[in-house]
């Protein structure tokens, strides 16, 4: 008798990431296959290839199998007992999809034993209508961005039914593109998955369905009924988008199958094994370090903030520059997030100026500087930002002790100003926090905990003056896989509702007291009066950035 042991997959831009965990949460093992340098034959540049259209980029699908192939070899060499593998889920880069052909289920359901996935003519290139993928860094579809909110009546009408505008790198814009320019290839496609859903239909041996979570990022479903949109497949797809797209969005811990006979005969697993549904990368994320009530802010090359809202009578506030989620495991529950393009770029290139590129000096700045920063409140986007949408350049305000008087904008201030490196953090966090409000249901208590990611996350400074903002206890998370833990703990939520929790068996139930969120680190305690000071200066921030928009407008 084995215990069980559950296999999460990360498919990410640059690296596929395979993470097995216990029954209790713990990593039993780490495998990685980076695209670039472990098979280079692809010609990829960071997993990716720029196309000959502008601001085309995908990533070749049989390079994906290949990896697949590599990693389950590497998870076999390490000697973990596939037998023992009771369930499988994971998490894809969001956004990203892949057009499979009319042969494809056939295809799928015949695998050779004796040959490997990427093998050619095994599944490649007759299984699929495009060798490559689009993938979220594709910038080439503004015209059918525009087209998609003109049909529904606007930007915000769209954000309101999906939850986001539309964005360039969206599935359903990327899905009208390729209709538009490639129209063979289009209706050559006799099914559309997502990343997220193209790799457990290679486990199963069938097309898998979408999952719902990973659905809100396409701007084809209904963002709070979790069912696609008759007007946006049309609008996207044409009549045909529905079939191409395949049945309604389905929950994470749902059962879609066992693991189909090719694995079994070839890698050794047990035909037992549970296939789950695939989420997006944040959203997997989510699942494994977040518990209700608490505030996921990664601070990596983008700064992003992914916020859980539990089921509410009414829905929570929206706006164009946000993305509103599904739960992937809470139906009614939804993930907020707001992405800033300008994170880690802003912070180094002021650490640089202020700090000669020195970490430990930029830190002596920023707690050199009182809280509030005397009141110099600083804007630095030297990238088109997207929350507030598309503004850039460098803004300085100095506000007034008296709150009647608007704070003054400064010219002419030294690049280097010791001051610039606690504005910067102020500043982008409070934009944070001056949002936060919005987007909660009305009369949810307090968030309890603030999680932080990204390389920023381990700077101490940083993670005290989160704290302090944010009026919330900072913690880091144990395993720095993330996404591949969640799809782990998204398997083992599908075995143990098909065994334990039933159909109405919760998440919340299943990690009570398993440790599945709790493998964190407390890093910094908020000081109370350092708080106060911060709330005290979310209404001069919204006047400043008011007027950052307005000066970026004219």
């Amino acid at each position: 008798m084995f215990s069980p042991l559950f296999l999460g997959f990360d498919l990410s831009t640059q690296q596929l990431k395979a993470i097995v965990i216990a029954e209790d949460a713990s990593i039993v093992h780490e495998s990685a296959v980076h695209f670039d340098r472990d098979l280079p034959a692809y010609g990829t540049t960071n997993g990716a290839i720029k196309g000959p259209d502008e601001g085309e980029v995908t990533s070749p699908v049989r390079m994906w199998l290949e990896a697949i192939d590599l990693v389950m070899q590497r998870v076999k060499n390490a000697g973990v007992d596939l037998r023992a593998i009771a369930g499988i889920s994971g998490a894809g880069q969001q956004h990203g999809s892949v057009y499979w052909s009319e042969e494809a289920e056939e295809a799928l359901a015949a695998m050779d034993p004796k040959r490997s996935l990427a093998d050619p003519g095994h599944l490649a290139p007759h299984a699929f209508a495009l060798p490559n993928a689009p993938i979220w860094q594709d910038s080439s579809t503004t015209k059918d961005c525009r087209d998609l909110e003109a049909t529904v009546g606007g930007p915000q009408v769209l954000a309101d039914l999906t939850g986001s505008r539309a964005y360039e790198r969206f599935t359903g814009p990327q899905i009208a593109r390729i209709r538009r320019l490639k129209p063979a290839a289009y209706r050559a496609s006799a099914r559309i998955s997502l990343v997220s859903s193209f790799i457990p239909s290679l486990f199963l041996g069938y097309i898998a369905p979408i999952e719902v979570s990973d659905a809100s990022g396409m701007n084809l479903m209904n963002v709070l009924t979790c069912k696609w949109d008759d007007a946006l497949l049309e609008a996207c797809g044409g009549s045909e988008l529905r079939a191409k797209i395949g049945p309604e969005p389905v929950f994470g811990g749902t059962v879609l199958g066992n693991i189909s006979r090719w694995w079994v005969e070839r890698w050794g697993f047990s035909p037992e094994c549970i296939i789950a549904p695939f989420t997006g990368d944040n959203s997997a994320t989510v699942v494994a370090l977040s518990s209700p009530g608490d505030a996921l802010l990664s601070l990596g090359t983008s700064t992003t903030l992914l916020l859980s809202i539990p089921p509410a009578d009414t829905p929570p506030a929206r706006f164009t520059t946000s993305h509103l989620l599904s739960h992937p495991t809470t139906l009614d529950a939804q993930i907020a997030m707001l992405c800033y393009k300008n994170g880690a770029l802003a912070r180094e290139q002021i650490r640089d100026r202020c700090a000669g590129a020195d970490w430990a000096r930029y830190n002596e700045l920023v707690e050199q500087s009182p809280p509030g920063n005397s009141g110099f409140m600083g804007f630095y986007f030297p990238l088109p930002e997207i929350i507030p949408p598309g503004v850039q350049g460098e803004f300085i305000f100095q506000c007034k002790d008296n709150d009647s008087e608007e704070p003054e904008l400064l010219h002419g201030l030294q690049p280097d100003a010791p001051q610039h490196p606690r504005a910067i953090l102020d500043s982008q966090f409070l934009s944070i926090k001056s949002r936060i409000a919005a987007i909660l249901p009305a009369h949810s208590p307090p968030l309890q905990r603030l999680i932080v990611t990204g390389g920023s996350s381990a700077n101490q400074t940083i993670r005290q003056l989160a704290a302090d903002v944010f009026g919330m206890r900072v913690y880091v998370a144990e395993s720095k896989e993330a996404a591949g833990t969640g799809g782990a703990v998204l398997a083992k939520f599908a075995w143990w509702k098909a065994r334990v929790g039933g159909a109405s068996g919760s998440f919340e139930e299943m990690t009570v007291g398993t440790g599945e969120v709790e493998r964190m680190r407390l890093v910094a305690t908020p000081k109370v009066e350092v708080t106060k000071v911060y709330e005290g200066l979310v209404e001069n921030y919204r006047w400043c950035e008011e007027r950052v928009i307005q000066l970026c407008q004219t």
